[in-house]
């Protein structure tokens, strides 16, 4: 008879995941309002869903991981910095619709589990949902022995916040002749980091640690800046009736991003050169020998944030808001992007 087994034996330890959470439950506390009404550990979070201040409540969610920015995580080592960035993408994806954040739950998963990494990325997303008034409610620690390369993990976030229904943001009333403003990024933020490590690493053979004359920087500090939230940015206009459309631009840069708040009938023009392209995006391009369209398509080449409003509001805007420009106008089309 073969020797009694445990989980331990196939690779799983409750007693490091008990310890994880331990340190979680700290962190995630510190995240808590009035509105808290569970633990973490509880089957499910439970919160508040009280707004006296808004007559139509309206509930946005949106869920997001960090990609293959991680990669950059494993080769340095660091990790409190990668749950800041799941947390502001989530942030940023639900305030293009006007919603502020409530709460947000994770999802970490790893082969083997090591409580003090596990620790370091959850102090991210605390950290982050501090600053974005947003409660950490609960979350998910996975340990999968075999399903992860060693030292590897992935990470997902998922968010809920409210808008009054009379304040939604959708794009609707988007008409031609309306100004584009962008909000600079400061890097990549969260997208494109597949072909920026195929053409950094692989093609120009850099690490990490390279420091690289002119980004003034090494790419690690130029690639695992945190993806900034824009909440604080747009919460002085948010509820100013001026805002007719917020593109997120993540994922397919601006030429895929902007189409999905136009009506149809309207098409965007965006004036390259005004706004500052960030020398990142320029060093890819060149060591990569990459299209102007295919940058266009994966990165956002500077421009975080894309706020659409009547040409009569813009000064209002471009007074209220740092780091805004003008890059470009609504015109008649077919729900596209051009570049000029």
């Amino acid at each position: 008879m073969s020797d009694r087994m445990s989980y331990a034996d196939a690779g799983v330890s409750i007693d490091k995941a008990n310890l994880a959470v331990a340190k979680i439950k700290e962190l995630a506390r510190s995240t808590f309002n009035e509105r808290t009404l569970t633990e973490i550990g509880s089957f499910g979070g439970m919160f508040l869903a009280s707004f006296p201040e808004i007559k139509e409540p309206v509930l946005v969610a949106s869920t997001d991981g960090v990609g293959t920015k991680l990669k950059i995580a494993f080769q340095t080592g660091i990790h409190n910095t990668v749950g800041q960035d799941l947390v502001n993408h989530c942030v940023n994806d639900i305030l293009v619709q006007g919603a502020r954040p409530l709460f947000f739950l994770d999802y970490f998963a790893t082969g083997k589990l090591s409580p003090e990494i596990t620790a370091l990325v959850v102090e991210g997303i605390a950290e982050a949902c501090r600053q974005n008034g947003c409660v950490l409610l609960g979350g998910e620690t996975a340990e999968m022995p075999g399903f992860y390369a060693d030292g590897e993990y992935d990470l997902a976030g998922f968010i809920v916040g409210v808008v009054e229904k009379g304040k939604i943001i959708d794009g609707r009333n988007i008409k031609s002749g309306d100004v584009v403003l962008g909000l600079a990024s400061n890097g990549l933020q969260t997208n494109g980091y597949s072909l920026a490590r195929k053409v950094l690493f692989e093609v120009a053979g850099y690490k990490p640690e390279s420091y690289i004359e002119e980004l003034g920087e090494t790419l690690a500090e130029a690639l695992l800046r945190v993806h900034p939230s824009f909440l604080r940015s747009l919460e002085g206009v948010l509820d100013s009736g001026k805002i007719k459309g917020l593109a997120h631009i993540t994922g397919g840069g601006l030429i895929e991003n902007i189409p999905r708040i136009l009506p149809e009938g309207l098409a965007v023009e965006i004036r390259r050169g005004s706004w500052k392209e960030l020398p990142i995006f320029g060093l890819i391009q060149k060591l990569g020998n990459i299209e102007d369209s295919e940058m266009f398509r994966t990165f956002n080449m500077g421009i975080g944030m894309v706020l659409i409003c009547e040409r009569s509001d813009k000064d209002f805007f471009m007074e209220k808001l740092q780091n805004c420009f003008e890059i470009g106008e609504v015109i008649e089309g077919k729900r596209t992007v051009t570049i000029i």
